[in-house]
């Protein structure tokens, strides 16, 4: 249930940590690969170790978006992974750093969701979107307004989606992680105040993009044919922890 033979998967933000084990779960699991990236020649070795195809794609430029999915051919999966942060306290936090946030993590999912889904409408194929989204769409930590904001609208308009696009066979359907562990964030959870982070969660560790894998194939394949409007969270427990 859980294979993906015959099926062509797109990853946005294919150059970054989540993007490249996305693309690698997926091939693993049968799909053919297209890694889309602003920077393409930073996917040239995952493309290589995957036999994988790769785009330009900038989420942020609306011209960018078709001619990516015309080079990538028929699409069958979507995983909507683009984004970045902007880490300032509210007062500091500039109009150019939250617009710049929500349009690479907000609009641009759906920008590309919306052509993913009319392909795949025209095609009259089905597919499965799967955008990834954060438990900082359900809950926040200072510094980082934009970032929350734009996840807690990503997690609302994949609802808003998978109402509107059931009747043509696409499910839409969110990943929530909590912190995933990376060489981005590791001098951080080194520190005492990042330990004390670390022991907030749970299951007392930090995830990592194995832990990811399981539900992206789930949301992918035929196992989750019957979920739609679904947010599944993979956090140790943390946005449940008792305040």
């Amino acid at each position: 249930m859980f294979a993906l033979d015959g099926k062509r998967a797109l990853v946005t933000g294919a150059s970054g940590l989540l993007g490249a084990h996305f693309g690698r779960v997926l091939r693993g699991a049968g799909a053919e690969v297209v890694l889309a990236a602003r920077r393409p020649e930073a996917c040239a070795a995952l493309a290589a170790e995957l036999g994988a195809t790769v785009v330009a794609l900038d989420v942020q430029a609306t011209d960018s978006v078709a001619p990516a999915f015309d080079a990538a051919g028929r699409v069958d999966i979507l995983v909507n992974n683009a984004g970045i942060a902007a880490t300032r306290g509210f007062l500091e936090h500039s109009l150019e750093d939250f617009d710049r946030v929500l349009e690479v993590n907000l609009r641009g999912a759906f920008l590309v969701g919306q052509e993913a889904a009319r392909r795949m409408a025209a095609a009259k194929t089905g597919g499965s979107i799967i955008n990834i989204a954060s438990v900082l769409g359900a809950r926040i930590i200072p510094g980082v307004a934009g970032y929350t904001a734009a996840k807690a609208g990503l997690i609302h308009m994949t609802r808003q989606m998978a109402v509107e696009l059931a009747r043509h066979n696409i499910r839409v359907n969110a990943i929530a992680p909590g912190y995933i562990a990376s060489d981005i964030n590791a001098e951080f959870f080194a520190t005492e105040a990042g330990q004390a982070m670390v022991k907030r969660i749970p299951q007392r560790r930090l995830g990592n993009p194995d832990d990811l894998s399981g539900p992206l194939l789930l949301l992918a394949s035929d196992a989750g044919r019957h979920m739609t409007g679904s947010v599944v969270t993979v956090d140790g427990g943390h946005s449940v922890n008792p305040l």
